[in-house]
This record gives structure tokens, C-alpha cells and sequence, in this order.
């Protein structure tokens, strides 16, 4: 014979809100099995003659919930092996109760039936008690496995198994991650029964107000103004700026309007990467996203895309290319990754069955010096390369002889054409020795800043012009400026 459990809710309240159905069930069994016992119904059971077992002494025992979880689950399961047995929870089974969900799950492995037995959730008691509406939007968070990223402001926010202030402490720097810190919240304890009580605190004092009880929740309430630090509060900005009412010069952007943008962007947060400048690197980083929400709300605006799109395939982009991470794929080393990297790349454009140059990776739009560097990588990953970086370097010299002649000749069309050859030749040695010419040049270019103003503040201090001193001079205070490691 298999056994079965039957699993019904003790509402949040006293006997008299227990539905009937359920009443019926907790008097007519003789095996009842508790979650807990500490729930205000639980009193009046003596009166009723209903005998029950807990699993209170299991919480005694482990430290981590999901333990608990799971050996209540296995006491169950056995206990219900060849006979009928009841199983009562707060609330409502399907409400907030990982066992129940951990029963449903390994019941029917062992030909064991779970019947839902019925019950009243706490969240009626709970709207109820803060005198708020549901419709308008809410969320029901587990408070021992609360993530800042699954928090919606805007919405009414109940979060549960909010045990102790061990549990409050983790909950409160969660929300304070999102919420600022005087955000009044409610502690809400054994809503709709006779011993319900709603405390306001300010939530950085949330764990110094929570006393160990079962029957705690805590009501965080929506946002009326969104937060700053919200994704969605920077697309509404966006769409604002771009709307009807909106700015003049936002509305009349394009894609091709634009492009001069995010490259200046893009620039302005490589000199703050440089400069190592974390102030600076927030604010270029958030003008180079402003370039990614505009380019997005403008293909909203057209009915092409939106910013979910473009998340959504960067996303899907990101798991599909990492195997190694979200697959079953094995790597060593660095190289192992790229070698994927490329291959999953390749198999998604179909380069093996389309023909196209190589080159045409290489980026027509890029400033000259870094196409040159993705020409020249994209060529050596053909075979086309020098072996040793100190032969690309002999190419380098073989370039400046070549400019050299040019430069005595006069003509200006072919000191262009060397001139940009031993470019390239030294671009391509920097690349043999895993130097990004970009870099190496941004850096070349900071250096300059650096004693150039150094000379400045010198002819600024001598008390004359630029004009009064010959290049020697300058020179000289060129020379002091890298002496002081400038």
C-alpha cells in the first residue's frame, strides 16, 4: 500500500478564520505533523482535541534553512510510506513554503501522493494590516535568499521567513543596497490573528528590531519617485528626452548623427581608465551608455528594436560563448577560451559557408592606427605574419630608410605613402610584442601633457612669453620635467 500526504494551511489567523475543509481535516486525522507549532492556532488545538507532532527540534539542529527543509521533507516522506498522514503549515501550502515545494518534487519518486489540501495565505492578512492594494503591483521575496536585482521599487514589497535578526540583518543591507537608509518600513507580526502588531522603523534599524518569530514579515512600500540608480528610471528618462514633450536636439538624433559621439566617448573613458580615475571612469562610462540608451530608444522610436533586444542578445551572446561557464565544455588556460571563442563565433556568422575576406572584420569606421592593428591581427591569424617580433622591427628600419629618401626628394605624395608605411611597420611590431599601438600612443600622448605643462608653468614663472625663449631653453625645462619623473 503507498501512502499519501495531505498538506493544508493554518491561515494566519485564529481557529475561527480557518476554513472548514481544513478544520475538517486537522480533527478527523491521527497522524498531524506541524512545520512548527509556534502559530497562534496551535493553542486552541488542546481545546480541540487535536493531537499533532512538530518539526521545531529540526530547527534546533541545523543551521542552514535548506537543511531544514530537506530532513523535514524526508521525515515526512517516511512517515507517510505505508499509511495517510496530514502535514500543516502557516499560511497557505503554495505560499512561501519550501517544504511543500520539496514534497511535490520527491512524493511522487516514491510513489508517494501529495494532495493539496487548501488553506488561507498571510498575504490577504498582511494588505490588510498596511491598509494597501494588491492591484497596483506587488512582489513576495523569500528574505533568506534575498537578491538586490530581483527588488522592483515601484511595487509593493512583502518579504517573508524573516525569522530572526540574523536573517533581518542580511534583508536590511540588501534593500539598503537599493532603498535609502531612513526608508520607513513595517515589520508585520502574526497578521490577521488576535496577537497582529505592525511596527515603522526606519530600515537601517530593521535588525535591531526583530525578535525571533515564525510568524514575521516584513512590508517594504513602493517608491513614489524611482530611484536614481534604476535601470528602468534612466530608459524613462531617455524616452522623456526623446518623446513629444521632449529635447529638441534629442529628438532630431539618428544612428549616423551619433557616431561622432561614441567614438569622443569612448575616448574620453580610455583617458580615465589611463589616469586611473574611478570619479571619472563613472561619468564616461555613463555617457558612454547615454550613446547605447539613445542608439536603442531611437530603434524603439522606429519600431526596430529596443534596449530588452539588444540586452537579450548580448545575453544569449555571452552564455553561448562561454561553454565553459554555463556548458559542460572543459578549458586549461586563457588560450583554450579564445580558441572556443573563435570557433563559436565562426559556426554562428557560417563563415565556413559564405565567403568573405577576413578583412572585413577589421572595422571600416575604426581611427586609422587601431584598423591598422585589427588588419594586421586579423592577417597573421591567416599564417601571414613575421615569426619573431625582431623581424617585423627590421621591417621598421627598412620603412625609415625608405621615408628617408622620400624626405630628400621633396615629393609630397610619396612621403605620404612611406610615411604611412612606417606607420604600419611600427603598429605590426607592436603588435608582435602584444603591445596595443592605441595604448602605447594614448600613453605617449599623456606623457607630452605632462612635461609640457611643466614647461608651461616654467616661462609662466620666469615671468615672460613662449617667444622669449629659444628651443634650447625649452628644452632644458623639458629635460627637468623627466628628471621629476614626469
Amino acid at each position: 500500500m503507498n501512502g499519501s500526504i495531505t498538506i493544508v494551511g493554518l491561515g494566519a489567523g485564529d481557529l475561527d478564520q480557518l476554513p472548514l475543509g481544513v478544520y475538517k481535516t486537522l480533527k478527523n486525522t491521527t497522524d498531524l505533523y506541524l512545520r512548527t507549532k509556534e502559530h497562534p492556532i496551535v493553542q486552541e488545538f488542546e481545546k480541540e482535541e487535536i493531537t499533532f507532532a512538530s518539526f521545531d527540534d529540526v530547527y534546533e539542529k541545523n543551521d542552514q534553512f535548506e537543511d531544514i527543509y530537506k530532513e523535514i521533507t524526508n521525515l515526512l516522506l517516511d512517515a507517510a510510506k505505508a499509511k495517510e498522514i496530514v502535514y500543516a503549515v502557516p499560511g497557505h501550502p503554495l505560499v512561501a513554503e519550501r517544504t511543500v515545494q520539496l514534497l511535490l518534487e520527491e512524493g511522487p519518486r516514491k510513489n508517494i501522493g501529495i494532495k493539496i489540501g487548501g488553506g488561507q495565505s498571510f498575504i490577504d492578512a498582511l494588505f490588510t494590516a498596511v491598509k494597501a492594494d494588491p492591484i497596483e503591483g506587488f512582489q513576495l521575496l523569500d528574505g533568506t535568499a534575498l537578491q538586490k536585482d530581483d527588488l522592483r521599487l515601484n511595487q509593493h514589497l512583502i518579504i517573508g521567513q524573516v525569522y530572526d535578526a540574523l536573517v533581518a540583518s542580511d534583508v536590511k543591507l540588501t534593500l539598503m543596497e537599493k532603498y535609502p537608509d531612513e526608508y520607513e518600513v513595517i515589520i508585520v507580526t502574526a497578521a490577521g490573528s488576535a496577537e497582529e502588531s505592525l511596527k515603522k522603523v526606519p530600515l537601517y534599524e530593521l535588525d535591531r528590531q526583530v525578535t525571533l518569530n515564525n510568524l514575521t514579515s516584513l512590508y517594504v512600500p513602493p517608491m513614489k519617485t524611482l530611484s536614481l540608480k534604476e535601470f528602468t528610471a534612466l530608459k524613462g528618462i531617455i524616452a522623456t528626452l526623446r518623446g513629444p514633450n521632449g529635447c529638441p536636439w534629442d529628438k532630431k538624433q539618428t544612428h549616423h548623427s551619433l557616431k561622432k559621439y561614441l567614438i569622443e566617448e569612448s575616448y574620453e573613458l580610455l583617458e580615465a581608465i589611463e589616469e586611473d580615475d574611478i570619479d571619472h571612469m563613472i561619468e564616461e562610462l555613463g555617457d558612454v551608455l547615454l550613446q547605447v540608451m539613445l542608439h536603442s530608444q531611437i530603434g524603439e522610436d522606429e519600431g526596430m528594436f529596443s534596449i530588452e533586444d539588444v540586452i537579450e542578445s548580448l545575453s544569449d551572446k555571452m552564455i553561448r560563448r562561454h561553454p565553459h561557464v554555463f556548458g559542460d565544455t572543459i578549458v586549461s588556460n586563457t588560450e583554450d577560451v579564445l580558441k572556443n571563442w573563435n570557433q563559436i563565433k565562426a559556426e554562428e556568422k557560417g563563415e565556413e559557408k559564405i565567403h568573405t575576406s577576413i578583412m572585413d572584420k577589421a572595422g571600416k569606421g575604426l581611427p586609422a592606427v587601431i584598423r591598422a592593428y585589427n588588419i594586421q591581427k586579423y592577417a597573421a591569424k591567416q599564417g601571414f605574419d613575421w615569426n619573431e617580433a625582431t623581424e617585423a622591427w627590421k621591417k621598421v628600419h627598412e620603412e625609415i630608410k625608405e621615408f628617408e629618401v622620400e624626405m630628400t626628394n621633396g615629393n609630397k605624395e610619396n612621403q605620404l605613402s612611406e610615411l604611412g608605411d612606417l606607420l604600419f611597420a611600427v603598429i605590426n611590431s607592436a603588435r608582435a610584442l602584444s603591445i596595443h599601438p592605441e595604448e602605447a600612443l594614448e600613453m605617449a600622448n599623456q606623457k607630452f601633457l605632462r612635461r609640457f605643462s611643466y614647461i608651461e608653468e616654467k616661462v609662466q614663472e620666469s615671468g615672460k612669453t613662449f617667444q622669449d625663449f629659444n628651443l634650447e631653453e625649452l628644452d632644458r625645462f623639458w629635460d627637468l620635467a623627466k628628471k621629476e619623473g614626469l
